[in-house]
């Protein structure tokens, strides 16, 4: 419970920066080309996602920026380098699920 609380309040706060209106995103369909081309706030959102999704709840609401950091930073090299990939399989390269 902690977990999910503690993802939505991390969501709520990269949330506050996104522009007014309403945008869905289909991450099964998004390419790591795309969300590299997507802007510096869509960016931080898929990559706090992520992050939430693939720490599941096994982390006790413990959000360690270092292992942020060094996580997107790997993530978007992969992508940088996979730019026809979907950022699922970049993300299950990356992070592991």
């Amino acid at each position: 419970m902690k977990t999910t609380l503690s993802i939505l309040f991390v969501a709520a706060l990269s949330l506050s920066s996104v522009p007014a209106h309403a945008t869905k995103f289909d991450l099964s369909t998004m390419s790591c080309k795309q969300f590299l081309e997507s802007g510096d706030d869509t960016i931080k959102l898929v990559l706090t996602w992520m992050d939430g999704w693939y720490k599941g709840d096994e982390d006790n609401a413990i959000i360690d920026t270092d292992v942020f950091v060094e996580n997107a930073k790997q993530f978007g090299s992969y992508c940088g380098k996979n730019p026809n990939v979907s950022i699922v399989t970049a993300a299950d390269e990356v992070l592991g699920k």
